[in-house]
């Protein structure tokens, strides 16, 4: 066994004629486990909620969408079919779908509430998105077959409705002099409710794409738009679409950056913070190091005294106090790595638990994308924070080492 290492490792496990020692020691270690704990839960919730965004965002809203540009006005894509087969062309482009949408207000008794009304169709949907997948089965393979109206998550519960209800579809009706005018009225049967747990809840709804055409008075051959799915959604401001060069009506592209792009910027924001901030709470609680090292230096000075006069040299001496650092360090180090990963892997339960047993809401599903703190712990992160924890814990007990080579054996001696 390394001489240096074995005999740091009896300074730890022995005990000190200064207690202050051991206490300082043990408050460096608490301090490292803490932010070791922390910074791994802090980066395992940011993990979680980037997969969250690819999975229940990225893959439900359209990736890229083509409208006709117009000015102000809405206009159709009069030539639907025909753009679809273009865009569908492009080798960046996995899949198509068109789309109805207009805003309409939902009515049930005397509860009213605003939704995004899309109309689509269900085979090509499930091409570019995941939709169904937030909506029961049987509810899904009803609207395909019947048609009816689906309904988010909590434009339901608003409304106090459920699958099998009917409800009123009230649309603004056109004036050519732009006055006010009764609006259009549409009774139409819940046919089922998606629930993604998200913002999303609140304000979409389905329909099928013809019964969506018919409400507006479109043609079968004019849509709102045509999702696109990509091959690399996050490179979609790369997107280049040489083949509508020559469509018949002036296009715009809308990507999911321009309305969901904030999300993916905080999150990696919020993870960089989160680096420096927990990285300067281990720095401090490391720096506790050196002076669990100088008080150690000072009770082992009659030690090192007679280690010197047996022919120790300055390295010698001054491996065994990087290697006593380096120990504190690690003990912090694994003691928070393992509460960090334990409490990481439970901690979407864990929050649960703690909202039901105070009957609070910590992520309202209005506000966020998600209503829960999901979690993903990366195993590099837990390599990234022990090596960081290893170097400033090493860097800590520079300073203190090299005070104890320098000790002079005579001076020492003659004090004792």
């Amino acid at each position: 066994m390394n001489t240096p290492f074995f005999i740091s490792w009896r300074y730890q496990r022995g005990k000190q004629k200064n207690r202050l020692v051991s206490l300082i020691s043990l408050f460096s270690s608490v301090g490292i486990a803490l932010g070791v704990a922390v910074l791994i839960i802090g980066l395992s919730a940011m993990n979680g909620f980037e997969r969250e965004l690819n999975q229940r965002v990225l893959s439900v809203v359209p990736h890229a969408e083509l409208y006709s540009y117009n000015g102000n006005e809405n206009s159709p894509i009069q030539a639907g079919k025909k753009l679809e087969n273009l865009a569908n062309s492009n080798p960046n482009v996995t899949a198509s779908s068109p789309f109805v949408s207009f805003t309409g207000l939902i009515e049930n008794g005397t509860q009213l509430k605003i939704a995004q009304v899309r109309g689509v169709d269900p085979v090509k949907q499930d091409k570019v998105s995941s939709l169904s997948h937030y909506i029961p089965s049987e509810q899904w393979q009803a609207f395909h077959q019947q048609g009816g109206l689906i309904l988010g998550a909590g434009i339901a519960k608003d409304l106090e409705v459920a699958a099998g209800d009917e409800v009123t579809l009230l649309l603004p009706q056109p004036t050519e002099d732009g006055k006010l005018a009764q609006p259009l009225r549409f009774s139409l049967p819940v046919t089922g409710v998606l629930k993604l747990e998200g913002q999303l809840d609140h304000s979409y709804a389905l329909l099928p794409i013809e019964k969506a055409q018919e409400l507006v008075e479109y043609q079968p051959n004019e849509y709102s738009g045509i999702e696109l799915a990509l091959k690399e959604p996050f490179k979609v401001q790369e997107l280049q679409m040489p083949e509508l060069a020559n469509f018949n009506q002036p296009l715009y592209l809308n990507t999911w950056i321009e309305k969901f792009g904030y999300m993916y910027n905080d999150i990696q924001l919020v993870r960089t913070v989160m680096y420096i901030a927990m990285v300067l709470v281990i720095g401090v609680a490391c720096f506790n190091i050196i002076s669990t090292l100088i008080m150690a230096v000072k009770d082992k000075q009659g030690d090192i005294a007679i280690m010197r006069t047996l022919g120790a040299n300055n390295s010698f001496i001054k491996r065994i106090f990087l290697w006593y650092g380096l120990l504190s360090g690690m003990k912090g180090a694994l003691a928070g790595i393992i509460l960090g990963v334990i409490l990481s892997l439970n901690l979407t339960a864990i929050i649960k638990a703690i909202e039901g047993f105070f009957g609070i809401k910590l992520l309202s599903d209005g506000v966020y994308f998600v209503d829960f703190l999901p979690s993903e712990l990366h195993w590099q992160d837990v390599a990234y924070v022990l090596i960081a924890t290893i170097v400033l814990s090493l860097f800590a007990s520079l300073y203190p080492a090299t005070r104890a080579a320098k000790l002079e054996p005579a001076k020492v001696l003659s004090g004792h």
